[in-house]
């Protein structure tokens, strides 16, 4: 991780810092041609990003106390997720959502540092990490492919991954 950098829960007073990282980073995406969160610049999901900090989901990255990253852990399937993953019975998964880092730092392994610490720092009994990406975000899908998630399929055009906890 980088060197004064701190990962912890975000509180609800980090809600609106985080909303415009992930709203700087929809439009960094469409800027570069990447098909990725673009309902986010329409506030689409501003509530449930909201919900997710209230409900200890979300985490933030603070390089010298400013928020560089952001990630969300849910133990529970949304509703995307049942539409994406299917519903899960057992309950053994847990759910990656939001995982985003300031444009300044993409491509600097902040990413890989992030799905690093969750395997190290987060404690479940859950058997698997799961995410979903948009199908035609080659680079995306090879960051996860790079960093131990396997392909499971695709749905409504966003690929499935999984990696054992």
């Amino acid at each position: 991780m980088l060197e004064n950098s701190l990962v912890r829960l975000a509180v609800i007073e980090d809600g609106e810092k985080i909303i415009e990282l992930l709203k700087n980073n929809a439009k960094w995406m469409q800027d570069h041609g990447i098909n990725q969160w673009q309902y986010l610049l329409n506030g689409g999901d501003d509530e449930e990003i909201l919900e997710a900090i209230k409900q200890k989901k979300t985490y933030i990255l603070l390089n010298n106390e400013k928020l560089i990253g952001t990630f969300t852990l849910s133990t529970t399937q949304s509703e995307w997720d049942k539409h994406i993953f299917g519903e899960d019975p057992d309950g053994d998964s847990m759910y990656l959502h939001r995982l985003a880092v300031l444009p300044a730092f993409i491509g600097k392994g902040l990413g890989k540092e992030i799905l690093r610490w969750i395997e190290d720092n987060v404690s479940t009994d859950k058997t698997y990490l799961k995410l979903d990406c948009v199908a035609d975000n080659s680079k995306l899908n090879q960051f996860y492919c790079a960093n131990g998630f396997h392909y499971i399929g695709e749905t409504d055009q966003h690929s499935k991954f999984q990696k054992k906890f």
